[in-house]
């Protein structure tokens, strides 16, 4: 009876927090669907578009008694309009014969001789003299708030054990205007910046953040950085716009009458300004593309309003549905400025209408433009933020700076949250998502247990590998935080272990001074570059699986000491010294003897290094202002690493007196229909001899997974060298081809294609120092492998096969080979 009643409340508060509810199917006389078709409140902007099977979800909280439904061919249509209006079938008719020759190829609009077509032209004549790009210098103040709503709630979900305790949550229900689903809010997060900007050469923007505020969470900052990443900002303008990791085409694109169908459908007044309203949808399936519509003013051709939603085939992984809305204000009769930016986004398993998810929203508001200010530099010099105080903003602050209120359901996602604090089934959820966010298990106040996801490995020195490693972690902006494990092998019964304490001492250019130690077992030679990383180890080393022989490990002692500095935003410089013994884990099946200056055999090496690094990641978008940081958008952008290494002979009874240099340039490459490109090139040279473990290792891959960064084919130590230069480049084509194959289609599967080469040489010097049995291989002629892969099988799993195109005869040479690789991608 309680339930029933809980119900009865929950829908008499969802008529009255709107007006009016629409939702149903557009279908033509033939009782086919009839997809995006326009609907809209009569004498209204308010509307929205039918999906691919002419489903519709509409809603306002303003009275209008008339529903507006129309699509090219067929005769508009007027709904009367009560309260609710719940599963309306809308029969389209016809169109009279000038309508009809409109239509051709089920949808398709002709180019020649299409209005919406001129006009468009004239938004591209004049997309670079709207907005912000008509001024010299501009700022204002910018409020984000970015939320996670539980959506398709039912009374089965409500009944479920998960939330048992957690019964209150279900006060917070509501309803979406976008999609009619009914949803839970579980998740909110607030940002305010002041921006600052220059068109005048040379072009910059900082945005400067003043609070930020979480509703729960607020000490995962793996979590904050992963939901911040999925919204990046856009401009509509521009030809691609990049959501998810992938390039939509834009409706304002240049080539967008390739991609959609235009039609005008109407012209009104929108605040004093005359506009033409113009409807776009697809062309093609599985595209990334768009359907929806848009206001254009008929003066300056800027855009006054704009909504759109994702087709639904379009390739993207665990993505139901985007839907987007831009409004811009009119400054004066020729200033139009995005005063208002919307997304909503579906994340589900599938794409089932009634499966359970989580819905994605970020609304952008803009406010106070100023143009013109004369300001120094430094206004629009990005910067590193180490204000404490911008995450700990009063009440009173809030309330004067959110440029909307909250509403009812928000303000109770705080209240929510503090009260579920302290319910043991939602820490025990909570404690799930941290781990699976971050890796770390936060099992006591400040300590956390981890990495939990690299407790178990194999190699074949140790056997079975167990590793039991923590952090302190007190909040996310802890100033100092130290890092080890312990680990054990059963074969071996040797105790490996690595500890590494790090420092902000000044947080504006980020001083950081890092201090570690590390016994261990390492497989050397898996990547070019090398780095002096206290806690870093190889995959190879703890793989469970691999193929071939995996016994030519090392064993290493290593200390370091390091300090870094930031003193340019994403420009880090580190200066440090190593010191390092390396031998064999095992002299009978790897031999690493070398002769010293005096013509002995010698299996050890001690070593003391000194090094300096840069490195440069351009647009890198880094969170929280402690020791550590996180990342968001990795990957996206290019990153430039340069180290020089002098060996130092002689102290503390170093070996070897040798200069190292290594450049490492990685390239990712948006190419918009055509997928994504990425690049990885680099180059070093050792000078003076050194032994084996010291020179430059091709890195091969002896585990059944492919890799981007390695040599699929080669096995460990097969080429080794003292100068080389590396090229790998792969291009996913993100399932353009399969798009076009009947069948194949649906399976949504990738194309991926890619080619690795290196080029390089051994000195004689190097080789006559060698002592060891194996044979000193430099890949002079190039060596190069290529594939083929199909990837996003069941949205996970990537299938490569892996073919040698050089040094084929080699002996024991493996010329083909399939390889797996997992991962989440969108």
């Amino acid at each position: 009876m309680q339930k029933k009643l809980l119900y009865i409340c929950f829908f008499l508060s969802l008529g009255l927090t709107a007006q009016i509810k629409v939702s149903g199917f557009v279908v033509d006389e033939s009782d086919e669907p009839v997809p995006f078709a326009n609907i809209i409140f009569k004498g209204s902007t308010e509307g929205t578009i039918s999906d691919e099977n002419g489903k519709f979800y509409l809603e306002t909280s303003n009275f209008y008694k008339e529903l507006e439904v129309s699509f090219v061919g067929f005769e508009t249509k007027l709904i009367p309009l009560e309260k609710v209006n719940a599963n309306l079938r809308i029969v389209l008719q016809e169109g009279r014969d000038e309508l009809r020759e409109v239509m051709i190829y089920s949808g398709r609009i002709k180019k020649k001789n299409n209005p919406a077509i001129d006009i468009l032209k004239k938004i591209w004549a004049q997309k670079r003299r709207n907005g912000l790009n008509m001024y010299d210098r501009y700022e204002f103040d910018r409020y984000e708030k970015i939320e996670f709503d539980l959506n398709n709630i039912d009374e089965k979900l409500m009944e479920r054990k998960v939330f048992e305790g957690m019964e209150m949550v279900f006060d917070q229900i509501d309803t979406s205007k976008i999609t009619g689903k009914v949803f839970l809010p579980i998740f909110i997060n607030e940002s305010v910046y002041k921006t600052y900007g220059k068109n005048i050469y040379p072009r910059k923007k900082n945005s400067i953040m003043k609070a930020n505020k979480n509703s729960g969470y607020s000490d995962n900052q793996a979590l904050i950085s992963f939901l911040k990443q999925l919204y990046v900002d856009f401009d509509i303008y521009d030809n691609y716009l990049l959501f998810f990791d992938k390039k939509f085409s834009s409706p304002l694109s240049k080539l967008g009458p390739e991609v959609y169908n235009y039609v005008l459908t109407d012209s009104s007044f929108i605040d004093n300004k005359w506009c033409y309203n113009i409807l776009f949808y697809p062309r093609r399936k599985n595209e990334l593309t768009f359907k929806g519509d848009f206001w254009v003013s008929d003066t300056t051709y800027a855009i006054k309003e704009i909504q759109m939603y994702a087709t639904k085939n379009a390739n993207v992984n665990w993505v139901k549905d985007i839907y987007i809305e831009q409004e811009y204000e009119v400054l004066n009769d020729s200033v139009f400025l995005l005063t208002r930016d919307y997304i909503m986004t579906d994340f589900a398993l599938n794409q089932n209408d009634k499966s359970k998810g989580v819905y994605g929203k970020r609304t952008t508001l803009y406010d106070n433009h100023i143009f013109n200010v004369n300001r120094p530099d430094e206004y629009y010099k990005e910067q590193i933020q180490d204000n404490e105080a911008m995450y700990n903003q009063s009440d009173e602050f809030w309330e004067e700076n959110r440029q909307e209120e909250l509403s009812k359901n928000e303000i109770g996602i705080y209240q929510m949250l503090d009260t579920l604090q302290n319910v043991k089934r939602f820490q025990q959820i909570n404690t799930i998502g941290e781990i699976l966010a971050s890796g770390y298990w936060n099992f006591a106040q400040g300590w956390d247990f981890g990495p939990v996801f690299s407790t178990v490995g194999y190699n074949d020195i140790e056997g079975l590998r167990l590793k039991a490693g923590g952090r302190t972690y007190f909040s996310q902006n802890d100033k100092s935080r130290v890092k080890g494990y312990l680990a054990y092998g059963f074969m071996d019964a040797k105790l490996k272990y690595g500890v590494e304490a790090k420092h902000l001492f000044k947080g504006r250019d980020r001083w950081i001074l890092s201090v570690g130690t590390r016994k261990d077992i390492e497989q050397l030679g898996v990547s070019l570059t090398t780095s002096n990383e206290v806690l870093e180890r190889s995959f190879a080393t703890t793989s469970i699986f691999t193929r071939g022989d995996n016994s030519k490990l090392s064993n290493i002692n290593l200390s370091n000491v390091k300090v870094s500095v930031e003193p340019v935003k994403n420009l880090d410089l580190r200066i440090g010294t190593t010191y390092k013994t390396l031998e064999s884990s095992n002299p009978d099946l790897f031999n690493v003897d070398y002769y010293d200056e005096n013509g002995e055999i010698q299996s050890r090496i001690e070593q003391v290094d000194l090094s300096f690094a840069v490195q440069y990641t351009p647009n890198r978008k880094a969170y929280g202002f402690g020791a550590e940081r996180s990342v968001s958008n990795q990957g996206r952008y290019p990153t430039f690493f340069f180290s020089y290494t002098r060996g130092l002979k002689g102290v503390f009874n170093s070996n070897f007196d040798y200069h190292k240099l290594q450049f490492y340039y990685e390239q990712p490459y948006q190419l918009g229909l055509f997928g994504k490109l990425r690049s990885t090139f680099e180059i070093g040279k050792t000078f003076n001899p050194v032994p084996l473990q010291l020179l430059n290792i091709v890195p091969g891959n002896q585990t059944f997974f492919t890799s981007r960064t390695l040599f699929d084919l080669l096995d460990y130590y097969e080429f080794v060298t003292d100068e080389y230069v590396s090229l790998h480049v792969e291009h996913n084509f993100n399932g353009k081809i399969f798009a076009k194959i009947p069948w194949i289609r649906d399976l949504q599967w990738r194309e991926i294609i890619g080619i690795r080469g290196v080029v390089g040489g051994i000195s004689q010097e190097n080789r006559d120092i060698n002592a060891s049995d194996i044979i000193y291989r430099a890949p002079e002629n190039i060596y190069w492998e290529y594939h083929f892969g199909i990837g996003n099988i069941f949205k996970l799993l990537r299938v490569d096969f892996e073919y040698r195109g050089s040094y084929r005869d080699l002996p024991d040479a493996t010329k083909f080979a399939v390889k797996v690789g997992f991962g989440f991608y969108f």
